[in-house]
């Protein structure tokens, strides 16, 4: 006679087991789907109006009601500024997504929280990033620190901040993932190589293992932001289709560091992004504004649909880019 309590168990503690396991292989166990959303970029180096440019990206994401600040540009007052020019109000942002450690992503990160900090503790008191972030980095000149964040660790700290980092995928809230650092099944070299890590067994080249993406699950696609797409855009993309969902991108945000790539290079990339289904494409920062009217052409993009990134331009679910006027 079959013993249903005991089988009722053995249900229960295999799916709480697969649960577990999908969770450590960065696997999506939640169907979850984001139902509004908004990116607003705040650093870039297109202006659009009485905004600043520079070399840097920062974004606004706004998922269901939350919102998460991505990177805070490179000058310490830019994106304060911006965020002032265009009547934003930062103070129920408790979450900041450092991308990678490279200057032009962190250096608002102390002005804007010192900024909100009086009013509101806990904006922007939370910090992720990726496992390697606090590494040690040396370059030219021999000897010097190049990663600032390691002596801006402690002065975050000091104002109540909290430094969250992430070594695998994560779902920050349902819908919202964080890559972690990506895995490089791909050998995309998007980063310049000047600069070293320290390692236990001594220096060797900064393939900047830190970097990290967000990736919005929604009902038309994956939204995928970028700061520099170091991991490389493909490596980056498919890793948000395995710890999400095998969905085509609705829109990919932000910067993907093919600027000064070779002809061979951007005809791979494109290629394969013609795989996965491309509907709207923001390229800031460091993509470069070729690579923009590239992946225009070649991915069968129009310019409502494809567009350079701008300070103030963004994406909206269900109305898409808003490149504002600089770029339309």
């Amino acid at each position: 006679m079959i013993n249903f309590n005991r089988v009722l168990i053995g249900l229960t503690l295999w799916a709480l087991l697969a649960g577990v396991a999908s969770s450590a292989e960065g696997i999506s166990s939640s169907a979850a789907k984001v139902r509004t959303l908004t990116v607003t970029v705040l650093s870039t180096m297109l202006a659009d109006g009485d905004e600043l440019g520079e070399w840097g990206f920062a974004a606004l994401v706004e998922a269901d009601g939350r919102r998460i600040l991505f990177d805070t540009g490179a000058k310490s007052d830019v994106v304060l500024k911006n965020v002032q020019t265009m009547e934003l109000n930062l103070g129920d942002v408790p979450d900041v997504i450092l991308s990678h450690w490279h200057g032009d992503h962190i250096g608002g990160l102390m002005t804007l929280r010192r900024d909100v900090m009086a009013k509101h503790p806990t904006a922007l008191a939370r910090a992720h990033v990726g496992a390697g972030f606090f590494d040690s980095r040396v370059g030219w000149p021999p000897g010097v620190e190049l990663n600032s964040m390691i002596l801006t660790k402690p002065e975050y700290e000091a104002t109540g901040g909290k430094f969250v980092v992430h070594a695998k995928p994560i779902e920050l809230q349902p819908g919202v993932w964080l890559t972690g650092p990506v895995k490089r099944k791909h050998p995309e070299r998007n980063w310049s190589g000047r600069a070293q890590v320290k390692t236990a067994t001594g220096l060797r080249e900064d393939t900047i293992n830190d970097d990290m993406a967000l990736v919005v699950n929604t009902e038309q696609g994956l939204v995928i932001v970028t700061g520099c797409g170091h991991a490389g855009v493909i490596n980056i993309i498919e890793q948000a289709r395995t710890m999400v969902r095998p969905a085509r991108v609705h829109a990919l945000i932000g910067g993907i560091h093919l600027f000064s790539a070779k002809e061979e290079t951007l005809t791979w990339t494109v290629g394969k992004l013609r795989e996965f289904g491309v509907d709207n494409f923001l390229g800031c920062h460091c993509t470069g504004i070729e690579t923009v009217y590239r992946f225009r052409q070649d991915l069968g993009l129009d310019r409502a649909h494809c567009v350079v990134g701008a300070v103030g331009a963004g994406f909206e679910l269900g109305h898409g880019l808003n490149p504002r006027e600089i770029a339309k």
